[in-house]
């Protein structure tokens, strides 16, 4: 195979694997679909995975055979050599169904291993079996006898110890490994290879190629390391449309175009598994919790240095409905200065489908870089250790993998975990153990007066009402103990209503409100939901001395 310095280190790891002997068959999944980077004797160009295997990784192969649905068995080098086959007058046109294609290609490879043994010239041959999810899928219901030659023959070839020593080496390319028949994909001596979104280095070497193609999109870019650091998480594929659509229009590429590109970019090869958010807003916009705010930025001062040994692995926000969690998370992450990823609609009723869902989304969130992953209403996303009769297991899969992607330690400083719920109690035990989730933050609603003033205050001066000293002071009485800042949301909202509606004055508008007040939310079901956030609490002082009274009463 290609020598293994300047090879990503996926390629690097397949060539070490077949030199050593380890390996002989490899099973490619991931992000196989793009485009790849190709630095070649001649230059640097892009093209596809069959491209980079047989230009970079395979280039010393004599005969190496693809074969995929659509076009059937195919000579992609080699054809001399393969025409001298006895066999191949017997065969006749090359199959294009499955199970033939894969038995013609089983006689061939012993064809080439009995030349070996007679002493004749040897053959090296190399064997590209692409979209294998096709036609050796996870085994369906019903028995099907063709499917299960074909995922016999293919595990054949894996628990081959001498594949590498014969000079055969055989790629299966699947879009995710979780698709494939467990034959095949659960064979201990097939290498699973994961194939990355491209890094930073990467995107900026298919910057550099595309450069020429797109003079007017990258006009006077000549930093593309800079441009790929703010670009990570996309793929080439989806950069390479963008620039050529942006150079036919003429427009050249602006800093300022770079986050909602990466944005669009993401969203786009993710589909509608993620929402993408760059934060513009700081945890100076949150209004009190001042204590959690202070431990908050602590830790991110730490991350900015790189103590990554001090930082948790996750935090959890939990409180009564209303309070500001999903708020106080993307006010963390814009105070960090990284991408919030919200993971939304990955499970799916198809088998297989939410298992592979999930792991697209983790091999996004490793392009990323520094990233928070954010789960709302974490109670129900997250799945059971134990699935219901109704879901086939899937719950509990979900569980399993988010588990040990949370605990997983290399991610550390990478990705942080944000958990929010109003009922953490509901969560799995497991999934709140340090080391997964490290500090567990409770967010109560304002518990006097004064606090709930200051909310309303800054709201309605948000929406351009501002409330004097004065007024202030004279609403106090009104102000409901145990305000949420969805409920003071709410009241901001109708007070610039009633603005616009016949009562011009700010205090007026807002006194108006608050005597009509009704919580939105049962009392009752607040304390309840105070109380075992309380309980979750890490530390005895994110719990103010005046929730902790109220709790305590009969």
């Amino acid at each position: 195979m290609a020598e293994a310095s300047s090879l990503p280190l996926w390629a690097t790891e397949i060539v070490a694997r077949y030199e050593s002997g380890a390996a002989g068959q490899f099973i490619l999944h991931g992000n196989v679909a793009d485009r790849m980077l190709m630095r070649l004797p001649e230059g640097a160009k892009l093209g596809r995975l069959n491209d980079y295997l047989l230009d970079v990784l395979l280039p010393r192969f004599q005969v190496v055979l693809s074969y995929d649905p659509g076009f059937g068995l195919r000579v992609e080098r080699g054809q001399e050599t393969f025409a001298t086959w006895p066999a191949l007058k017997e065969l006749g046109e090359m199959p294009s169904l499955p199970l033939p294609a894969v038995r013609a290609i089983a006689r061939y490879l012993q064809f080439a291993r009995n030349l070996r043994a007679v002493g004749a010239k040897p053959v090296s041959v190399a064997v590209v079996m692409r979209d294998a999810q096709l036609y050796v899928p996870v085994l369906p219901q019903t028995i099907n006898h063709e499917l299960s030659a074909i995922a016999s023959i293919l595990r054949s070839w894996g628990g081959d110890t001498t594949l590498a020593a014969q000079g055969q080496a055989v790629f299966l390319v699947a879009d995710r490994i979780s698709h494939l028949h467990p034959l095949v994909s659960n064979n201990p001596r097939a290498a699973d290879i994961e194939i990355p979104l491209p890094d930073v280095g990467e995107l900026a070497g298919a910057l550099e190629v595309l450069a020429p193609e797109c003079p007017r999109a990258l006009e006077g870019t000549t930093d593309f390391k800079r441009i790929a650091s703010r670009l990570a998480g996309t793929s080439i594929a989806a950069l390479e449309a963008f620039l050529r659509r942006r150079n036919h229009s003429g427009k050249a590429l602006g800093d300022a175009d770079l986050g909602d590109l990466r944005k669009a970019l993401v969203e786009r090869d993710a589909g509608e598994l993620i929402d993408f958010i760059e934060p513009d807003r700081t945890l100076d916009d949150v209004i009190g919790l001042e204590g959690v705010k202070k431990r908050l930025k602590q830790d991110l001062e730490l991350w900015r240095q790189d103590e990554i040994g001090a930082l948790p692995m996750g935090y959890l926000f939990c409180g009564p409905v209303g309070t500001g969690k999903t708020y106080l998370a993307e006010c963390l992450a814009g105070e960090a200065g990284v991408p919030v990823v919200v993971l939304r609609n990955f499970r799916d009723r198809w088998v297989g489908s939410t298992e592979a869902n999930l792991e697209k989304i983790f091999a996004l969130l490793h392009a990323l870089g520094r990233c928070i992953v954010f789960v709302d209403e974490a109670d129900q996303a997250l799945g059971k250790r134990a699935s219901g009769s109704g879901d086939s297991g899937v719950s509990s899969r979900v569980y399993s993998m988010l588990a040990a992607e949370m605990s997983n330690t290399r991610n550390r400083g990478k990705i942080l975990w944000v958990l929010a719920s109003s009922r953490p109690d509901l969560i799995e035990v497991d999934l709140k153990r340090p080391g997964r989730i490290d500090v567990k933050v409770p967010i109560f609603p304002t518990s006097t007066a004064e606090e709930g003033m200051v909310l309303l205050g800054a709201l309605c001066k948000r929406r351009g009402i501002p409330l004097d000293d004065a007024a202030k002071a004279s609403l106090l009485p009104l102000v409901p103990k145990w305000l949420t800042p969805g409920a003071a949301e709410a009241l901001a909202v109708k007070a610039y209503r009633l603005t616009k509606t016949g009562t011009p004055a700010a205090a007026d508008a807002l006194k108006a409100s608050l005597q009509g007040y009704l919580p939105p939310v049962d009392p009752a079901i607040i304390r309840a939901q105070m109380q075992i956030a309380a309980e979750e609490a890490t530390d005895a002082e994110f719990v103010p001395k005046e929730v902790h009274a109220y709790l305590q009463e009969p």
